[in-house]
């Protein structure tokens, strides 16, 4: 056993590690599996309109949309969460959006349509 002194946020603790064997030592379970999220909907084919595409891979925080709403240039469409960070989806454009291809919690891969504004 050997002693050590370890200070954490400014406080001190005097700790005790104790020496093993590696034949003593068993295999820790694995960790459990985070749920996966949601998979992203099939996307629609796009006949026409302006795609809004995701910029990065993440996942869909909120959807702000639907079809049929109308919207203007500037308007948040959706929320995309990608490395803890929050990026809202703006619409590029004025108009009525025709699809909305993604719900809340799917996860999207860059590229992916998001929704259609006709």
């Amino acid at each position: 056993m050997k002693k050590y002194n370890v200070t954490v946020n400014g406080t001190a603790y005097e700790i005790t590690l104790e020496a093993v064997d590696a034949a003593d030592v068993k295999a820790a379970p694995a960790p459990a599996a985070a749920p996966a999220a949601a998979p992203a909907p099939a996307a629609k084919p796009v006949t026409g309109g302006e795609t809004v595409s995701s910029p990065m891979p993440g996942t869909i925080l909120s959807v702000n949309v639907t079809n049929g709403a109308t919207v203007k240039k500037g308007d948040v469409l959706m929320v995309l969460e990608a490395m803890k960070m929050e990026n809202e989806i703006m619409s590029p454009c004025d108009g009525t959006v025709t699809s909305v291809n993604v719900s809340k919690g799917a996860a999207v891969e860059t590229g992916a349509v998001l929704c259609v504004i006709g």
